[in-house]
């Protein structure tokens, strides 16, 4: 497999927003559902959101619900995270992530990695 590439990182003040874009090389990418998740230097990887193969289901962690939304494009084997109203609680790397499941990978249950993007938001 080919490991997904994030992109779209950056500086932003609290409230602002930033989009994160996934792409993938996969020809098996439709089926994977994929997810988003985050994490800060010596904390544990946090779920953030998750999208099913097809595009028609979404979750999301209590923490990002209303502000954050993911989607799909499987022509173009992309994953966008739109991130809105961010707080310097939000600041950590970000990673893509594929799986057999939206579930699976709520539960960690994750077949492969991207390489991150580094999200900060001041304060």
């Amino acid at each position: 497999q080919v490991q997904p590439v994030e992109s779209g990182g950056g500086l932003v003040q609290a409230g602002g927003s930033l989009v994160l874009s996934c792409v993938a090389s996969e020809r098996s990418f439709s089926r994977y559902a994929m997810g988003w998740f985050r994490q800060t230097p010596g904390s544990e990887r946090d779920f953030v959101a998750a999208i099913n193969p097809s595009g028609s289901l979404t979750d999301y962690s209590d923490s990002v619900q209303g502000r954050f939304s993911i989607s799909r494009d499987n022509a173009k084997n992309t994953v966008l995270l739109r991130m809105n109203n961010l707080k310097p609680e939000d600041t950590a790397v970000y990673y893509c992530a594929g799986g057999l499941t939206a579930a699976g990978l709520r539960g960690s249950g994750i077949r492969y990695w991207g390489q991150g993007t580094q999200v900060t938001v001041s304060s």
